[in-house]
């Protein structure tokens, strides 16, 4: 399989950091700031490859920072939303790592991937319906910072999960909210993603094609774990077919 097929596929939701904006390594960078203070005489640095891709990317911010601590056998109370970013919390460290994220955010922008870019318009002039979903409270800013809001019917983020109170990745949960916003079942729908719990949930959700952009060299575990196209980028993947309206 080496595109989407739009005679089979309606409309394909992009997961929003690594495949709609550059902004994972942002992440990343941000949690290892964090996470590296907070280790010090406790527990070797945060590594990036091996800590925040099997770990937290992907993950809701709460959820990283348990998954990742849990990982080093390190237990902190869960705290408060109004906890002092810093804090020996869960909610502490996930607050910090907010804040430093969006200082660099705000700092340098937010940049879309031009290939991405090409892509959504050739779906949209084929007629598929796209839709963006991001784990993130920040989902809708840094979609709207990158300028590709346009290029999207909707966008479920962070704040319609805690809203609806959806659980995350690897959960399909967002996934799903969103094919069902687009009135369509899951198996119309493709799904792209570029972190190990979205290919999980793209597969556990029974999506009817599941897109892989493997920017870190993960092609085999993204394999493994049921992705049906591994692409190092967008600009790869081929366009065929068109949606035709449904017969009335």
């Amino acid at each position: 399989m080496s595109g989407i097929d739009l005679t089979t596929v309606r409309a394909v939701v992009f997961d929003t950091d690594g495949v709609v904006t550059d902004t994972a390594r942002v992440h990343a960078a941000a949690w290892k700031h964090v996470f590296d203070a907070f280790l010090r005489g406790r527990s070797e640095p945060f590594d990036i490859r091996a800590d925040y891709l099997r770990h937290v990317d992907g993950r809701p911010r709460l959820d990283g920072v348990r998954t990742f601590l849990a990982s080093r056998g390190i237990e902190l109370p869960e705290g408060a939303p109004d906890d002092e970013p810093g804090a020996p919390t869960v909610h502490g460290l996930g607050l910090s790592k907010d804040r430093y994220f969006m200082q660099q955010v705000d700092k340098y922008g937010v940049a879309a991937f031009p290939s991405t870019v090409a892509l959504l318009h050739e779906l949209r002039r084929r007629g598929a319906r796209t839709a963006a979903v991001s784990a993130s409270l920040h989902g809708r800013k840094l979609v709207t910072s990158a300028g590709v809001m346009y290029l999207f019917d909707l966008l479920v983020d962070g704040n319609d999960a805690a809203l609806m109170n959806l659980p995350g990745k690897p959960d399909p949960a967002l996934f799903l909210e969103a094919a069902r916003r687009l009135d369509l079942p899951a198996t119309k729908v493709a799904v792209v993603d570029s972190a190990l719990p979205g290919l999980q949930a793209g597969r556990k959700g029974g999506f009817g094609m599941v897109i892989a952009v493997d920017r870190l060299g993960q092609g085999a575990e993204l394999s493994e774990l049921g992705a049906d196209l591994v692409v190092a980028d967008l600009g790869e993947v081929n366009v065929q077919g068109r949606v035709l309206p449904l017969s009335t």
